[in-house]
């Protein structure tokens, strides 16, 4: 199997497995217990956060771990303001995108900011909104997680904050993290990451939240997490995070230009006659989503997978959509939206993958509309 489908799941680290298995057979104890086995357990797990926060050089701020991603995202969305204005993109991950929409059925005040073509926030519309009108909350994606678009986080909470220094900056950044070089700056309040995205195990996750800021629990019960997460934590699931996390920033820079060799393989061999890009030279190197103009981007995926060839078609948490709501708002026309396809890579991709793979998408695709018999 040629597996291409990295930024709906990756497949779970062996080494990382094999380190934290001893917190499935020896220390397998709950880590709010008050003897040693549970003080020990604790101790990993504040080991897990210092690393991630080390892994992002963020100095002034502390993780709480969740379940995932959306859970992360719906902490930071639904506790940390609690009334004003929300503003996000329209190129938000479901799980902030839904969330916003709530909000609204609420009644609270909901704005969505236009796209580039390449899944970027209008920086300019992003602006021209925040200097017009008091906003309180704002979530802007670190990578888009459907076309690979790199939003500046940094600069854009920065440049938010010094136009109202009271707005609270939250950043999707599970696509980002692990992949992408990044330092983590004060001026982003909350920020969420998922561990599934680099090879560790699907159930975890986290929200990094500055110190200092105040918000409240989105889950009740025992007061684990400094009473922000109530729940058990998943300690086998938390170290093979942490085991993965730092896999991947020993080898962040290396990996980095791997991918972009990767995605240039496709980039270069894809018969430019039979794909739109989508995916430009500024976004990930992890992701390339392409359409096969005049075919349906569901029976690509289908016909590729009976080639043993794996890759996506958009949001695997939005897929029963026709659609890609991203790449609409990016401004497509239907018969690009129609033939969308999503190719992302990992560290585990090889080259010589990549150039199997980039056979088999040109043979189906001409096959398909019926250019080769």
């Amino acid at each position: 199997m040629l597996y291409f489908d990295n930024a709906a799941t990756t497949i779970p680290s062996q080494t990382a497995l094999e380190k934290a298995d001893i917190f499935n057979s020896e220390k397998f104890f709950n880590p709010s217990a008050l003897y040693l086995g549970g003080l020990n357990c604790s101790k990993e797990i504040k080991l897990a956060k210092e690393n991630i926060l080390r892994n992002l050089r963020a100095t002034n701020h502390e993780v709480i771990f969740t379940s995932c991603g959306s859970e992360s995202d719906n902490m930071a969305i639904f506790c940390a303001v609690k009334r004003g204005t929300f503003l996000t993109t329209k190129g938000e991950h479901s799980a902030v995108y839904k969330s916003f929409l709530e909000l609204k059925n609420r009644g609270l005040s909901v704005e969505f900011i236009d796209l580039n073509a390449d899944g970027t926030v209008n920086e300019e519309k992003l602006y021209d909104y925040v200097k017009n009108n008091k906003v309180d909350f704002v979530s802007i994606v670190h990578v888009n997680n459907e076309t690979g678009g790199i939003n500046d986080v940094n600069k854009i909470a920065k440049t938010l904050k010094s136009i109202n220094k009271s707005i609270v900056f939250h950043a999707d950044g599970v696509q980002a993290y692990g992949k992408i070089p990044f330092t983590l700056s004060q001026d982003i309040d909350l920020y969420s990451i998922s561990a599934h995205k680099i090879n560790a195990l699907k159930g975890v996750g986290a929200l990094i939240k500055r110190k200092n800021l105040n918000i409240s629990p989105l889950i009740f019960g025992g007061g684990q997490e400094n009473g922000l997460r109530s729940g058990t934590e998943n300690v086998f699931g938390i170290k093979v995070f942490d085991f993965a996390g730092q896999e991947k920033y020993q080898n962040l820079n290396e990996n980095y230009k791997k991918a972009q060799l990767h995605k240039s393989l496709f980039v270069n061999g894809l018969n430019k006659d039979l794909f739109v890009f989508i995916s430009n030279d500024n976004c990930s190197p992890y992701i390339l989503t392409i359409s096969a103009k005049g075919l349906r981007g569901e029976v690509v995926m289908h016909a590729l997978e009976n080639q043993n060839v794996i890759v996506g078609n958009g949001s695997a948490c939005s897929s029963k959509n026709r659609f890609s709501r991203v790449i609409e708002n990016c401004g497509y026309n239907k018969d690009i939206l129609d033939g969308v396809i999503r190719i992302s890579f990992s560290t585990e991709t090889t080259i010589a993958e990549c150039k199997q793979a980039v056979e088999i998408i040109n043979n189906t695709v001409q096959k398909l509309k019926g250019i080769l018999k």
